[in-house]
């Protein structure tokens, strides 16, 4: 993998970009850049496809560069236009290769003259892996059809063809057609008050990296939650998101107070029916949300801290290449912690850290040692393969121990300083450090070794000294559970009616990976876990009791599967039940049922499970 050049630690000063080849991309940066998106698109619900037009505005970086090569995937190209000042348009010629698995396929267009705009005509595949279409049955109202994207890693390229790479920015605007009565909504800023009479437009002044372009389109009402966020979702589930999320405004203000101003307008949610592959997507202006978290008491709203977390780190200050992603995920972890203890307690805040915390260590047993470094080696896999509890929670641990070492003040002022300086910026981890060397560590010497930070990025594991919080409310909860599975302490004893949902993640996370029939039956005959309305206990409690053999659970555990197509809450289950025979068949019949709800992703996901149950077998 070759990466952007590393910096030289100590340079005080962010050098003009220089790009490299993006292993996950065809695009030539060095040669030309994409500055501009002007996007067109109809949304066409019968035949599953947009129909688009994207005129692309171009830096030519070298004189000598004779093409422009683009990344795109499943696209149907009908023209490609050189535009010049005057608008006037001239045919070029271009060529599309093969389509490789990953990364789709280069087209190539010719073009010697260095236009200034090139205009692609296009329509998307019904099977866009960045697109997916919902009938009306599959959505909440099931009273219209319902499309969305998601772009990330490396799917905006089977939507719309451009240099589909995270160190490549762009401003945007666009033109949607849509059928009256559907609403349209973007990455960008939107009008809650828009008419639905079918004719969208859009603008993202702002420069954006690709897996940033976001559209999605549905039965979708309003509700404000503050002057400058609403939510939006189909009619039957506002109210509640509304309800759910109505501290918003209050997180808005709270990273602002920690980190400077919002830079982005607004900031509104899109909560999406179940099938989104997801917990949230940052897109900006506009977060796409899982509705699994919509449990009525905010337990699980640190999903929207996180996503406006992003807003400042990753949207703002985004990662030059997938393998730097934890300078968007760990970052942006350690910042929607700082928000969730303002808004609702330290105590939630550090249960949520040691809840990560405690998963990463258990992760880590199992992952090759270059999985486990938060900037790895070069290895070859996939863009969306990059995304890693590492990333999260190992980069996070980081920023909470910069913050233990040099106080919770300096490492504030440190952070908004950092936004500051690389703000609308793609970098590499290299360019982080080079920035942390002469900012903090050497700022404020004797608190923390240069060699410490190194072994944190580029080292294995977690250093034992790794600071963690306590949490006295977890400390009883593992002696109960000992207790209980000592057989010293019964189901019905547990002190658990007051535990929120963080507790019970807890409780559950730690019982052994195949615990006893019985042991499990009776926690479920005492606190009636089976059929539990929450999605993150659900998939926790149905992921033992499978393991367990418990088949009394079976088809509530089919039920959570084919109602959620969030990755992170199904593919548990799958995977629990694919380490049987009975259990992989069982999963299969469940899978046919529900694939046509689920997300291109997460059909993938699905998939690679029952070829590794079978490769085992």
């Amino acid at each position: 993998m070759r990466l952007l050049p590393a910096l030289a630690i100590g340079m005080l000063s962010l050098p003009m970009v220089v790009f490299a080849a993006d292993p996950h991309s065809y695009a030539q940066p060095d040669q030309v850049r994409v500055t501009h998106l002007d996007l067109d698109l109809t949304i066409d619900f019968p035949h599953r496809q947009l129909d688009g037009r994207a005129t692309l505005k171009l830096d030519w970086t070298n004189p000598k560069a004779s093409s422009l090569v683009l990344d795109t995937r499943d696209l149907h190209i009908e023209s490609v236009e050189a535009v010049d000042a005057s608008g006037k348009a001239t045919a070029l010629k271009y060529a599309m290769a093969a389509a490789e698995k990953q990364l789709g396929s280069k087209l190539t267009i010719a073009a010697p003259a260095h236009p200034a705009q090139v205009r692609i005509v296009y329509t998307t595949s019904p099977q866009a892996s960045g697109l997916q279409w919902l009938t009306p049955a599959q959505t909440a109202d099931k009273t219209q059809p319902f499309m969305f994207s998601q772009s990330e890693s490396i799917h905006a390229r089977s939507w719309v063809p451009l240099q589909d790479s995270p160190a490549i920015r762009f401003t945007y605007d666009a033109q949607v057609h849509a059928p009256k009565d559907v609403r349209v909504v973007m990455s960008a800023i939107n009008d809650a008050r828009h008419p639905l009479n079918g004719d969208f437009s859009f603008d993202q002044p702002h420069p954006i990296p690709s897996y940033l372009l976001a559209i999605g389109a549905g039965d979708i009402a309003v509700k404000e939650t503050g002057p400058r966020s609403a939510v939006y979702a189909e009619p039957s589930v506002v109210g509640k998101a509304a309800h759910e999320f109505e501290d918003t405004e209050k997180m808005i203000a709270t990273a602002e107070h920690l980190y400077g101003p919002y830079r982005w307008g607004r900031y509104d949610i899109l909560v999406l029916p179940p099938s989104f592959p997801y917990g949230g997507m940052e897109n900006p202006n506009m977060t796409f949300a899982t509705p699994t978290v919509l449990v009525g008491d905010k337990s699980l709203v640190s999903l929207v801290s996180h996503e406006l977390a992003h807003s400042w780190s990753g949207n703002l200050v985004t990662a030059a290449s997938w393998r730097d992603i934890w300078l968007n995920e760990g970052v942006t972890t350690y910042v929607q912690g700082r928000i969730t203890e303002a808004l609702y307690g330290k105590t939630l805040a550090d249960e949520e850290s040691l809840l990560s915390a405690r998963g990463l260590e258990k992760e880590l047993a199992t992952m090759p040692a270059n999985s486990q470094k938060l900037a790895p080696d070069p290895r070859g896999i996939g863009a969306d393969d990059s995304l890693s509890d590492v990333a999260y929670d190992k980069g996070s641990w980081l920023l909470r121990t910069l913050e233990q070492r040099y106080g919770r003040d300096t490492f504030d002022h440190y952070l908004k300083g950092y936004f500051d300086h690389f703000a609308f910026r793609s970098i590499t981890t290299e360019q982080m450090l080079a920035y942390l060397k002469p900012n903090l560590i050497e700022k404020y010497p004797g608190k923390m070794r240069w060699a410490e930070v190194q072994s944190w990025v580029y080292g294995t594991g977690v250093p034992k000294n790794a600071p963690l919080p306590d949490s006295p409310r977890f400390n009883a909860i593992d002696k109960e559970r000992a207790d209980f599975l000592a057989g010293t302490l019964a189901a019905d004893k547990l002190d658990a009616k007051g535990w929120n949902t963080q507790e019970w993640m807890y409780f559950l996370d730690r019982l052994p990976d195949v615990s006893p029939l019985q042991k499990m039956q009776q926690l479920d005959a005492a606190w009636h876990l089976t059929g539990t309305p929450n999605a993150e206990i659900g998939m926790r409690w149905y992921s033992h009791a499978i393991a367990a053999g418990d088949k009394a659970a079976w088809t509530a555990a089919a039920e959570h599967m084919t109602r959620i197509g969030r990755m992170y809450l199904t593919l548990p289950l799958y995977q629990a039940f694919a380490k049987t025979s009975d259990g992989l068949v069982y999963a299969k019949q469940v899978y046919a049922k529900a694939k046509a709800g689920y997300h291109p992703l997460t059909q993938q996901a699905v998939e690679a499970v029952f070829a590794s149950a079978k490769t085992a077998q």
